[in-house]
């Protein structure tokens, strides 16, 4: 189904506001169109998902920026491809020196007020069912749903446990609660 302008612009503000449920729909929206082309340019699914993990974290973290007289998806892609091009340089540039250049970037943090319908699945579904569904998921899936869920390691807790920025965790998380809530409907 094809979203308005309207739509999209009215989703942009809402998580300018910090609305959760905002940047799950701008998430949904535009995740095969980042991930397509991702998967082009790189030819690496699995790079290709980190990647474009990256490129919701970074344009989340930067959406007050966004001005809402260009295209969403032209921002995303934009965003998309100077990582990917970050991280071609910076393959490039182990290849020839030993040391490694690791910048911290500032993070903001995404409002999560309040359990969306997933995260009540997680919790009041059959454990060996879930356990089930969840083993479905890729393994960096997996990881980011049990340290959340089962072990109930907060969002900085976990940033460490896995060694990402925070944004990439939330933004890794969304998409895992997401791929979850398709097969438990698939199933059920």
């Amino acid at each position: 189904m094809e979203v308005s302008k309207p739509e999209i612009i009215n989703y942009i503000q809402k998580a300018k506001n910090g609305k959760q449920s905002a940047f799950k729909f701008l998430l949904d929206t535009y995740w095969n169109t980042v991930f397509g082309f991702q998967l082009k340019r790189v030819k690496n699914e699995y790079e290709a998902e980190d990647i474009s993990i990256e490129t919701f974290a970074k344009a989340f973290d930067k959406i007050k920026t966004f001005d809402e007289k260009y295209e969403f998806a032209t921002w995303l892609i934009a965003i998309s491809k100077n990582i990917q091009i970050d991280k071609s340089r910076k393959k490039n540039a182990s290849l020839y020196s030993n040391t490694t250049n690791t910048s911290e970037e500032h993070i903001q943090k995404i409002a999560d007020h309040s359990p969306t319908p997933e995260d009540k699945l997680i919790t009041e579904q059959n454990l060996a069912e879930l356990l089930r569904y969840i083993k479905q998921l890729k393994p960096h899936y997996q990881e980011v749903i049990n340290l959340r869920y089962f072990q109930e390691m907060s969002y900085n807790a976990i940033a460490k446990a896995v060694n990402e920025p925070l944004n990439n965790v939330k933004v890794r998380l969304l998409r895992a609660k997401k791929l979850l809530a398709e097969i438990i409907t698939e199933n059920t």
